[in-house]
């Protein structure tokens, strides 16, 4: 069973590592799909700056090419204006007129050239700086791509880290079920071997019940027939006999469980607030976990107590069935109350429920005593409500075992005598007298406590609003522990007094009490039914004909019953006809509209197509499109088709048509038969996970079933082998006890015949003598 415990336990922190790692694997697709659509976008960009970076070499080349025109061009201009000077200087003798257009021209040379140089100049700045940003925007890019490339590797290399971790953690969980699967089968056999066990120590206690049986009865004839019967000497007998019915105890006994029902509601409704709000107080103080994580103790702590209503409805719900198992006519005793076992179950969960939050609870408040905002003050009273805490767990911890005392006997009727049952109520009323004062002294600490965290910087209104809630149901507490402890002090020799309820010579147990009920209902409904008066007879002959009566009348009442249902068959026939044959109106009338349309599309085509033909013919052919065809290529989702215009007749454009028609349609075909073949195989790796996953369920389940039939077979066992030793050892005991009895009256017997022959040898000596004389 440990082992099974220690797979259990690695089963769910395998699955919990599983479920953690696919949404981290989840987190990390999306991570890597965003990174490389940034990555395509980048490439994009990428693209778009080369091109532009050729279209800036283009232009560089350009206004080189210009730059070497221009240079060129200032050459030319140069070797003019020497050619000019030269001629200048020659012709410096023939007049100032030829030398002032001399002078004219070359101002006008110089003025270009200097236009020239400027623009030349401008153009290399412009040239340099596109340059320069180009390089610099060139270096951007390729850093931030490799970045993204290595940023992309990363993810890629976790991606396949956590690829191979869930193929190992598949594996060991496919190990584990299949380690599950051997150890159910090992326990199937187990729980086989037990079920023959059983079976085996059943048959030995049949044997040895019909052995002690046979001897019983050769005793009890016995006994019978040499021992004069005495009912007052067995225990057993004595318990047969019928005890005695206090109505007014039973009234006095429905009212004060009644009263104690609606105490331990309210009581209830207040633990139930303050677990609530101690759990809303946890998310909110010290940390808020709207706004950061809180510990993982105050967590573990939060969790635990959101689960304490499934200890404290339980504990209403069964005071209510003990309520309504005590009634008027029944006989209400600790050992008629079968009801008290349930209710003292549900408040010993309750009671190791407040023993497993309380390590939390302390170490919360230690840690509000840790926060840097914790006054002396605060923390004195934080130590205050610690031990407060502890001394209420284990005062639940003594009223779960003298309720757990108290249930004993409605299991085992000699288990607890009536002075036991009244030193148990009496501690029980102490231990509520000190539940109250324990709730007294919780409460005013919690007051003081949050008048001293009014005061605190960072008190918000919400934490107020929960102080409050939390003080009320204190307070609600308090009152409730209060009542209850007042309640059962002055009921407290009700619950010591004895009803008076136990046969002459012996103990109650709760079936003699069910038999004795139940053989006053049956008593009370045989005097009603005696005291019915009968009524009147019908005659023999009157009975004969409604009887003829009654069989024709049922012989045509079947009859007709078969009539409506062979009429009520042929008319959902009919009606499944007519369902059919109104699907094929339907369908007629589609079809109808279809051919309609496509006659009138015909028509239109016919009108439409004639002239367009006889035109054709009369043009003849394009002598430019018959020279020089040129291809054109139509591509698209589905694919490229390479077509090239050119007149052509008739016939030639309808098989073109039908050629494309035909190209379009074959590769519908294969992608449909390619998403019909994506589909089956995502329907088929569903199914086979769905499979897995109901297969897996159903081993969990039938794990869960073989180990509580285990249970249930182990515990027959013991129980059988316990009733087997305790059958046993009565058994023996009344032989002892008969065979005891044997001799001692063999004894007495041989001693009366000793003494009868004594008697008869003195009476016949006596008679000799006498004789004699």
């Amino acid at each position: 069973m440990a082992n099974l415990t220690d797979l259990q336990s690695k089963y769910s922190k395998l699955a919990q590592e599983y479920s953690k790692l696919r949404a981290q694997n989840q987190v990390l697709k999306k991570a890597v799909v965003d990174e490389q659509t940034t990555s395509n976008s980048l490439k994009d960009e990428l693209k778009q700056k080369e091109q532009s970076l050729r279209k800036v070499e283009q232009e560089m080349d350009s206004l080189s090419f210009r730059n070497q025109q221009l240079t060129k061009r200032v050459e030319l201009l140069q070797e003019e204006l020497l050619l000019s000077e030269s001629k200048n200087k020659k012709s410096k003798n023939k007049g100032d007129s030829p030398s002032q257009v001399s002078l004219q021209t070359q101002s006008v040379f110089d003025e270009d050239l200097q236009k020239k140089i400027q623009e030349n100049e401008r153009l290399h700045i412009q040239f340099y700086e596109a340059g320069e940003q180009y390089r610099r925007q060139e270096a951007q890019l390729r850093e931030r791509l490799d970045q993204l490339e290595k940023e992309s590797e990363q993810h890629q290399a976790v991606v396949d880290a956590l690829n191979h971790k869930y193929t190992d953690a598949i594996e060991k969980l496919q190990n584990d079920k299949a380690n599950l699967e051997v150890k159910a089968q090992t326990l199937e056999r187990e729980a086989k071997d037990c079920r023959i066990r059983t079976e085996e120590c059943q048959q030995q206690l049949r044997k040895y019940q019909s052995e002690v049986s046979s001897q019983l009865k050769h005793s009890s004839s016995v006994i019978q027939e040499k021992v004069p019967f005495n009912d007052t000497q067995l225990s057993d007998y004595n318990s047969l006999n019928v005890p005695l019915h206090n109505r007014r105890h039973q009234l006095k006994a429905r009212d004060v469980a009644a009263q104690a029902l609606g105490f331990v509601q309210n009581l209830v409704s207040a633990l139930l607030n303050f677990h609530s709000y101690t759990e809303q107080r946890v998310h909110i103080y010290p940390l808020d976990s709207s706004i950061e994580a809180i510990s993982p103790v105050n967590q573990k702590f939060s969790q635990y107590l959101h689960e304490n209503a499934s200890y404290l409805r339980p504990l209403e719900e069964d005071l209510l069935q003990l309520h309504h198992s005590i009634s008027e006519d029944a006989i209400t005793v600790l050992e008629t109350l079968a009801k008290l076992q349930d209710f003292s179950r549900s408040f010993s969960a309750y009671s190791s429920f407040l023993q497993k939050i309380l390590p939390y609870q302390l170490k919360s408040l230690e840690e509000e005593s840790e926060v840097s905002l914790c006054t002396s003050a605060l923390a004195s009273k934080n130590r205050q409500l610690q031990n407060d805490m502890k001394k209420l767990t284990s005062i639940f911890q003594k009223l779960k075992s003298y309720v757990a005392l108290l249930a004993v006997p409605s299991v085992r009727s000699d288990a607890m005598c009536q002075s036991s049952a009244n030193a148990v109520f009496t501690q029980m009323s102490a231990c509520l007298h000190g539940l109250h004062d324990a709730a007294t002294e919780l409460s005013q600490h919690y007051s003081q406590k949050a008048s001293l965290e009014q005061d605190l910087p960072t008190v918000t209104q919400k934490f107020r609003t929960t102080n409050e809630c939390l003080l009320s149901s204190l307070a609600s507490f308090t009152n409730s522990c209060s009542k209850i402890a007042t309640f059962f002090s002055n009921n407290l020799d009700f619950f010591a007094s004895c009803p008076g309820y136990s046969p002459r010579g012996g103990f109650l147990n709760p079936l003699q009490a069910d038999g004795v009920m139940e053989n006053k209902r049956r008593a009370a409904a045989y005097m009603s039914t005696i005291r019915k008066v009968r009524s009147e007879s019908v005659p023999y002959r009157e009975a004969l004909a409604n009887r003829h009566i009654l069989t024709s009348s049922t012989e045509s009442r079947e009859g007709l019953m078969q009539q409506v249902v062979q009429s009520q068959e042929k008319i959902s026939r009919l009606e499944q006809e007519k369902e059919h044959w109104l699907l094929e109106a339907q369908l007629g009338q589609v079809r109808l509209q279809k051919e309609i349309q496509r006659i009138a599309q015909l028509e239109a085509q016919i009108t439409d197509g004639g002239p367009a033909e006889t035109q054709s013919a009369t043009d003849g052919p394009d002598p430019t499109c018959a020279d020089a065809p040129e291809t054109v290529q139509d591509s698209s989702v589905i694919g490229m088709l390479t077509i090239t215009p050119c007149s052509e007749s008739a016939a030639d454009q309808e098989s073109r048509e039908h050629l494309i028609k035909h190209h379009y349609m074959s590769r519908v075909s294969e992608l449909t038969t390619q998403l019909q073949m994506c589909d089956s195989k995502a329907v088929h790796f569903h199914a086979e996970c769905r499979a897995v996953a109901k297969r897996l369920a159903m081993a969990e389940k039938t794990r869960e079933t073989l180990t509580e039939e285990l249970k249930l077979a182990n515990q027959n066992i013991t129980r059988l082998q316990d009733e087997l030793s305790t059958t046993k050892r009565s058994y023996e005991d009344q032989l002892s006890m008969m065979s005891d009895h044997l001799c001692s009256m063999n004894d007495t017997l041989s001693k009366q015949r000793d003494e009868i022959d004594t008697l008869k040898l003195a009476s016949k000596g006596n008679s000799k003598k006498n004789k004699s004389r």
